[in-house]
């Protein structure tokens, strides 16, 4: 399938389709100290200010199968924390039920690395969820390898 998967700029139109996919985001983020509403208003907020966020370089990016969207991802120039260099971040990444296991994910992965490059940066930054199993091993597999992590202790 990965050879008719087109993979296109995204534009307002893909808008409620990137929304529609919100609910998969927030629920493999399992964070038993905060309540699903809670999450996922968190989650459809963050989308909406990366959505409306054109103060940096950015792209977003549809995979689609006969013009079916499958997914989609976002990535931006980025700080890096460290060394305060520009790198770009992958700030989301969703593939809808009906796109998983076909290799969207990591075909959208591929195009953001080819964004970061051309921008001239050396570093692409995620994060992901620390109780989302198969994001890590999906982003391991990709030679992505942890640098910080969040703890919390709910009182």
């Amino acid at each position: 399938m990965n050879n008719k998967i087109n993979i296109r700029t995204a534009s307002e139109k893909d808008y409620q389709f990137i929304y529609e996919l919100s609910p998969r985001l927030a629920e493999v983020a399992n964070l038993a100290w905060h309540s699903e509403e809670v999450i996922q208003t968190m989650q459809d907020g963050y989308i909406n200010a990366v959505l409306n966020d054109t103060s940096v370089p950015f792209t977003l990016l549809i995979a689609e199968y006969s013009e079916t969207s499958l997914s989609f991802i976002h990535v931006k120039a980025h700080k890096d924390e460290i060394s305060e260099e520009m790198c770009a971040m992958v700030t989301l990444l969703a593939v809808s039920p009906s796109g998983q296991g076909k290799g969207i994910g990591k075909l959208l992965m591929q195009a953001a690395e080819q964004w970061t490059k051309q921008q001239g940066y050396r570093l692409l930054h995620l994060e992901v969820f620390a109780n989302n199993d198969n994001a890590q091993g999906f982003y391991n597999n990709l030679g992505f390898k942890p640098e910080m992590m969040t703890m919390v202790k709910a009182l």
